[in-house]
């Protein structure tokens, strides 16, 4: 079996490929350890100017298994540094200093949104699903989300769909500003590739101090708001809401929460 997640490079350009299709490329421990993997790869690489992420498959992620384990570390642990670890593997694309560009082949859907904003730029499909429906499980979010989509989409648009669950398609994430560009599923990954090269042809210095510069001028600290959010959501996970809302998932049914 091939790795869950690969790094390949084509000259100045390099591709990291969730490669799990028969799980939707979600959040199992074996693909977060080889997401570690590949990114530190990534982030070795002298000879890379720009990055593009995607997934194999109908999803690009489909965020969290609730077939595994929802916290990872150690049991002794405290349940927000467990919360806060299943993240890290995807938090590492913020070490990068070339830009990230995702380039989202399918549904990205909690976690796997989650993962979507930590790119400087995404394209996507127009008829696959984007966003956080944490709320429609009985969960907080996680992943900084709460705090990266309202910059993104400014807070009364982040608020309706942090707040309702709602995912949205490409074309809508589009006109919110949550895509660049949403194009056909079969052209997502050419049209990324090709904003890279065009990155990439760039002299690399400016483009990373660019980068650096749009960052620091946003004051963006999203390791400190994802660690935050995970104090809460590590608190949601144990109510009654949230396993009524996992157990209702599996099953295909419509929840029944009860505020506890």
């Amino acid at each position: 079996m091939s790795d869950p997640v690969r790094y390949t490079r084509q000259e100045h350009v390099g591709v990291l490929t969730l490669d799990r299709p028969d799980n939707r490329n979600s959040m199992t421990p074996e693909l977060l350890d080889a997401f570690t993997a590949a990114s530190t790869a990534a982030r070795a690489d002298r000879e890379l100017r720009c990055l593009v992420v995607t997934g194999n498959g109908s999803s690009f992620s489909a965020g969290a298994d609730f077939k595994s384990t929802l916290q990872r570390a150690d049991d002794r642990s405290a349940p927000s540094d467990r919360s806060f670890a299943m993240y890290a593997p995807f938090l590492s694309l913020l070490d990068l200093e070339v830009p990230v560009i995702g380039a989202l082949n399918g549904h990205a859907v909690g976690g796997g949104f989650g993962l979507s904003l930590m790119c400087d730029l995404r394209i996507g499909a127009e008829g696959a699903k984007y966003g956080a429906n944490f709320v429609k499980l009985g969960l907080a979010p996680g992943m900084a989300i709460s705090y990266l989509l309202p910059r993104l989409i400014g807070m009364a648009r982040a608020s309706e769909l942090l707040l309702t669950g709602r995912l949205v398609d490409g074309r809508e994430a589009e006109r919110l500003g949550i895509l660049n560009r949403a194009v056909a599923a079969s052209e997502v990954l050419a049209e990324a590739m090709a904003m890279a090269r065009a990155i990439a042809d760039n002299a690399p210095l400016a483009v990373r101090e660019t980068k650096r510069a749009i960052h620091r001028g946003l004051e963006l600290h999203i390791r400190d708001a994802a660690r935050a959010e995970a104090y809460a959501q590590a608190e949601s996970l144990v109510t009654d809401d949230a396993r009524e809302g996992i157990a209702a998932l599996l099953a295909k049914r419509p929840p029944k929460f009860t505020g506890r």
